[in-house]
């Protein structure tokens, strides 16, 4: 039976990293004051959980919307082997001009990651938990 709908095919993965929260435009005591302690001059660390979704039309030979050992090893590439185990402010090329907030690093990795794919998919949302309580969603600009 062919599925003529568009499926949501999801990747999740997990980095560990930290980070710190500073705008250099800022006094260190307006850093403190909007960071608190996220603004520790060594930075902290996140567990994070990142969910990357994708959309397409079931391909009818395959079953799939794309192979999910592809999707893996593209998240894996783009994001997880770039921000494992890293300083996100220093050890990251492609995030060094951010202040790298829950907020940020889901628009940074949507970019890295919306060219990515198969034309017949496409990048819905990116879904990044810093926290059990603290997530984003971004959609691209939508």
């Amino acid at each position: 039976m062919a599925i003529n709908k568009s499926i949501y095919l999801i990747c999740r993965k997990h980095f560990n990293a930290a980070h710190r929260l500073h705008n250099p435009n800022y006094s260190p005591e307006k850093n403190l004051e909007i960071f608190g302690l996220c603004n520790s001059k060594n930075g902290h660390g996140h567990n994070y959980i990142l969910e990357v979704y994708i959309k397409g039309e079931v391909e009818p030979e395959t079953g799939f919307v794309m192979n999910l050992v592809e999707l893996k090893s593209i998240v894996e590439k783009e994001i997880i082997l770039e921000c494992d185990h890293k300083h996100l402010n220093h050890d990251v090329e492609w995030l060094k001009d951010i202040n790298p907030t829950a907020e940020n690093l889901a628009v940074a990795f949507w970019e890295r990651l919306v060219n990515q794919f198969h034309k017949e998919v496409k990048l819905h949302k990116i879904r990044l938990y810093e926290t059990e309580n603290n997530i984003v969603e971004y959609k691209g600009g939508e």
